[in-house]
């Protein structure tokens, strides 16, 4: 069952580029680059990994084992990048977010989400969908999380005025967690920062 994406509230920063928080199903996203939320082995299996490979195809799953192969596991806190099969976006990044007990979970999720950023950057993406990285079957508290990511994705704006990105949507295909990407975004632009 497709869902039909609803943007729930969008943020425009004061350097012009937008954050939006999107209810809808990233694999169905028309954006450059989508994000999966990985594991280091880049197996897609469940969640939104899963789906991103039954909707894109096999090859998404053929090239991340290359990947695997040729650099090794992906390390937790870091993402790698593929094409995207048949899926509408150009490339997927797949960011290793943590598992909640692990340690440390709020620096390495940042870092998941700063390193996903990074890759579409090296390939010239101007639009990204986001998921709630590691807020699933990875256990990291939903409303922490999702905290975590839209400060990461602020910080790395931020830090990267040169970046390519120019629109950032926050998927999520829960109904909860969307909702959260959206209060996040309407406290921000309450406050203009």
């Amino acid at each position: 069952m497709n869902i039909v994406a609803r943007v729930l509230a969008s943020y425009r920063r004061p350097d012009g580029r937008l954050l939006e928080a999107v209810q809808g199903d990233i694999t169905e996203e028309e954006t450059d680059v989508i994000v999966n939320a990985a594991n280091e082995r880049l197996a897609h299996g469940g969640g939104v990994a899963g789906a991103i490979v039954r909707r894109g195809g096999r090859e998404i799953q053929e090239e991340s084992d290359r990947w695997v192969r040729e650099h090794g596991p992906v390390p937790t806190g870091s993402a790698a990048i593929t094409g995207a099969g048949r899926l509408r976006a150009r490339y997927v990044v797949h960011a290793v977010g943590p598992r909640w007990g692990m340690g440390n979970e709020e620096k390495l999720l940042a870092q998941a989400v700063s390193s996903a950023l990074q890759r579409a950057d090296e390939v010239g993406a101007r639009s990204v969908a986001l998921p709630a990285i590691s807020t699933g079957i990875f256990g990291f508290p939903k409303e922490s999380g999702v905290r975590v990511i839209v400060t990461a994705v602020q910080e790395y704006l931020d830090s990267h005025p040169e970046s390519s990105i120019e629109r950032v949507r926050l998927c999520d295909r829960d109904a909860g967690t969307a909702s959260l990407f959206a209060e996040t975004l309407k406290a921000l632009a309450a406050h203009g920062t």
